[in-house]
C-alpha cells in the first residue's frame, strides 16, 4: 500500500530536487557570468562587466573566428558522413537479416567503447604516412568513427518506432523499394534523421583528442585552440567560447525536443500519400 504523501514530503523532495539541479549548473551559471568580467584574469564574481571577450573572439582574421569556422566545416562533413552510414547502417541492422547480427551490432558500436585517445592514436598511424594529418577532410573521417554509432543508435530506434504495416500496404499498392524508402520510410524517420545530424554535429564539434593528434600548427580545431590557451595561462578569451558552446548545446537539444515532439504528434494515418505511389 503506497503512504500517503505529507505536506513536509513534498517540500523536502523539492528542495533537494532544487539543490541537486543548483550544484549540477553552478559550473555552467559561473561560466556565463564569468564570460562578461572586464578583467583579464577571468575572475568570479566580476568586477566589471563587458562583451569585450566576445568581441575579441568574434574578431575577423583572429585565431578564435579561424578555429571556429574551421571545427563548423569539419562537423559539416562529419554529420554528413555520419547520417549516410547511419541510414545504411541502422536499415540493414533494424529491417535486415545479417548473418552474426549481434557480433555486426557489437562491432558497430566499439568505438563508444574504445578510449578516444587509442582511436586517436589509431588514426594517426594510419594518416600520418598518406600526409593527411591537418586535412579537414582527414579529422572529419576521425571524427565519423565517434559520431557514427551515436548516428546508428538514434536511426535504429526511429526505425523500430515506424509500423512496417505501413511500408507493407504501400507494397501492396505496386511500389518499389525506393518509392517506399522516399515515400514513407525517411519522412516518418525525419525527427531520427534531424537527431541523429545535431549529435553528429555536436560529437564532431567538442571532440578534442582525434582533432589533437591530427592537427598542425595552421589547422587548430576549437577545442584544441581552448586547449592551448588554457596550458600555459588562463584566456578570458575562452570563458566566451565556453558561454557560446553551451548556448550551442543547448539550442541543439531544445532543436532535437521540438522536432521528437512534432514529429511524436503525426498521425500514422497521414503516412501514406494520397496520390499514386508508383
Amino acid at each position: 500500500m503506497e503512504l500517503p504523501a505529507t505536506r513536509a514530503g513534498h517540500i523536502g523532495r523539492a528542495l533537494s530536487a532544487t539543490a541537486i539541479l543548483l550544484f549540477l549548473a553552478m559550473p555552467i551559471l559561473i561560466i556565463l557570468v564569468t564570460s562578461f568580467g572586464a578583467d583579464g584574469i577571468g575572475t568570479f564574481p566580476p568586477k566589471e562587466y563587458s562583451t569585450h571577450w566576445y568581441e575579441q573572439m568574434a574578431a575577423p582574421g583572429g585565431n578564435w573566428a579561424t578555429s571556429i569556422a574551421l571545427s563548423s566545416l569539419i562537423a559539416s562533413l562529419t554529420t554528413v558522413f555520419s547520417l549516410i552510414l547511419g541510414a545504411t547502417a541502422a536499415t540493414a541492422l533494424a529491417r535486415g537479416r545479417l548473418p552474426l547480427h549481434t557480433a555486426v551490432y557489437g562491432l558497430v558500436l566499439a568505438p563508444l567503447l574504445i578510449p578516444q585517445v587509442v582511436i586517436a592514436l589509431g588514426l594517426f598511424l594510419f594518416f600520418e604516412p598518406a600526409g593527411m594529418l591537418g586535412s579537414p577532410l582527414a579529422i572529419a573521417l576521425g571524427h565519423t568513427v565517434l559520431a557514427a554509432p551515436i548516428a546508428i543508435l538514434i536511426m535504429i530506434s526511429t526505425l523500430r518506432g515506424i509500423d512496417e504495416r505501413l511500408e507493407d500496404a504501400a507494397a501492396s499498392m505496386g511500389a518499389n523499394r525506393m518509392t517506399i524508402a522516399r515515400r514513407i520510410t525517411f519522412p516518418l524517420a525525419t525527427p531520427g534523421l534531424i537527431a541523429a545530424a545535431v549529435f553528429s554535429f555536436i560529437t564532431s564539434f567538442d571532440e578534442f583528442f582525434i582533432a589533437q593528434f591530427m592537427s598542425t600548427p595552421g589547422t587548430r580545431t576549437l577545442p584544441v585552440l581552448v586547449f592551448n590557451a588554457l596550458q600555459f595561462d588562463v584566456d578570458p578569451t575562452v570563458t566566451a567560447v565556453s558561454a557560446v558552446l553551451i548556448a550551442l548545446a543547448v539550442l541543439a537539444l531544445a532543436l532535437v525536443a521540438l522536432v521528437r515532439r512534432l514529429g511524436g504528434h503525426r498521425d500514422g494515418r497521414h503516412a501514406l500519400p494520397v496520390e499514386p505511389l508508383t
